[in-house]
């Protein structure tokens, strides 16, 4: 959805891809290391407690990295710049500058740089926010 009281500045990455992103960035931030890495214990026991728990195997993490490094240039900058906006290192009047600069500083390593971002979610949101989108549906 599009706001209404601004006109929204045009991306090269589709907002609902943002969205997905958004979703997955937050599933990941909120793993923590496990607590007993080979418990043994029954999920159904221990409330489920361990899909929290970060495992190298976890599918959170991949699914963010695999979306993430899906992405062409052009939509990888646009993410980059979206997360750095919403940081409050740039806004909307200097969107270009950030696109430049994220264009510039661009490599094959955006996913290991946008997920270590500990609140890239938040931070996505907020850049959506300020450049006219809804971040949800």
């Amino acid at each position: 959805m599009i706001r209404e009281e601004q006109e929204p500045v045009e991306l090269e990455i589709n907002v609902d891809t943002v969205r997905w992103i958004i979703e997955k960035a937050r599933e990941f931030d909120e793993k923590v290391a496990p607590a007993e890495p080979h418990s043994g214990s029954n999920p159904s026991d221990d409330n489920e407690s361990e899909i929290l728990e970060d495992y190298s195997d976890d599918a959170t993490g991949q699914e963010l990295r695999a979306a993430i490094n899906r992405l062409d240039e052009d939509e990888s900058v646009d993410l980059i710049a979206l997360t750095w906006v919403g940081r409050g290192d740039f806004d909307r009047t200097t969107w270009q500058e950030a696109r430049d600069l994220a264009r510039e500083r661009h490599r094959p390593q955006s996913a290991r740089y946008l997920m270590g971002i500990p609140n890239l979610g938040d931070c996505l949101e907020e850049g959506l926010d300020a450049l006219g989108y809804e971040a949800e549906e």
